[in-house]
């Protein structure tokens, strides 16, 4: 695949192509001067550079008829994949959400290995609009896939205004860490001492989610709003029977997480 074909993938395509690569082998020019260079009329080049510079790849300099085209560092295509991948992440809920209606029927996806297991937690911020109520076995996750990922995951969650109920057994936790939180928007309680968490659940929306320890080493996510429903149901009937841990202190931890 050559280097056409590859930006053409990024939606780089015919006449932006030309006048970018153009853009780029200057690296400073007329509007007019860049027409000249790749044959296109005056008015096709100017759309180009119009649409080139709302995608951030090219800018504008001067005014006038001093004004110039100036390509930018090819690594801002690495901020406008960023942006698309983000597009895409904010348009999915909708999309998912009209093509479950259509199809009627629940959807289960099974991820294997820690890649998978990192997709299956990461799907659950997928939307901020949705409370998250989580069980965790702290043992289990500090195990895969780490308790590193899991606060990347934690802050991503804080930063997208998510907040988030989450049930834990004291038996199963291995740190002081990640208490009840007003500014982390977390809330956490404890199970009764006979009533122990071995599997990491998240439920948002019509979604659960469900994390295996590292012996059996998967991820499933099932879109379900009858699923989703009766799990919510469960997991209400627990957070009831549960102890509420101790809010952090000045920043120090009370409880865990």
């Amino acid at each position: 695949m050559d280097l056409q074909d590859k930006l053409g993938r990024l939606g780089i395509s015919g006449n932006l192509f030309t006048v970018y690569l153009s853009a780029i082998d200057v690296g400073t020019a007329t509007v007019a001067s860049l027409a000249q260079r790749t044959g296109l009329p005056r008015t096709t080049t100017y759309d180009a550079v119009t649409r080139l510079e709302e995608e951030g790849l090219v800018e504008f300099q001067g005014s006038g008829r001093k004004r110039t085209v100036v390509a930018r560092d090819p690594s801002v295509l690495m901020e406008y994949v960023a942006a698309r991948r983000q597009m895409v992440t904010d348009m999915l809920p909708q999309l998912r959400s009209m093509y479950n209606h259509v199809r009627g029927k629940p959807q289960i996806r099974f991820y294997e290995g820690l890649e998978g297991i990192r997709t299956v937690l990461w799907d659950s911020l997928r939307d901020s609009s949705l409370t998250l109520r989580a069980t965790f076995s702290m043992y289990e996750i500090e195990g895969t896939p780490g308790l590193d990922e899991i606060e990347r995951y934690l802050q991503a969650r804080i930063e997208r205004n998510i907040s988030m109920r989450a049930i834990r057994s004291r038996s199963r936790d291995t740190h002081a860490i990640w208490p009840s939180s007003k500014k982390d928007m977390r809330e956490v309680r404890f199970t009764p001492p006979t009533l122990t968490l071995a599997m990491t659940t998240l439920i948002y929306g019509d979604t659960v989610a469900l994390i295996s320890s590292k012996r059996e080493n998967y991820g499933l996510i099932i879109e379900s709003e009858e699923y989703a429903a009766h799990q919510g149901m469960l997991f209400e009937a627990v957070w009831m029977a549960c102890e509420p841990a101790q809010p952090s202190v000045s920043g120090q931890p009370a409880d865990a997480h």
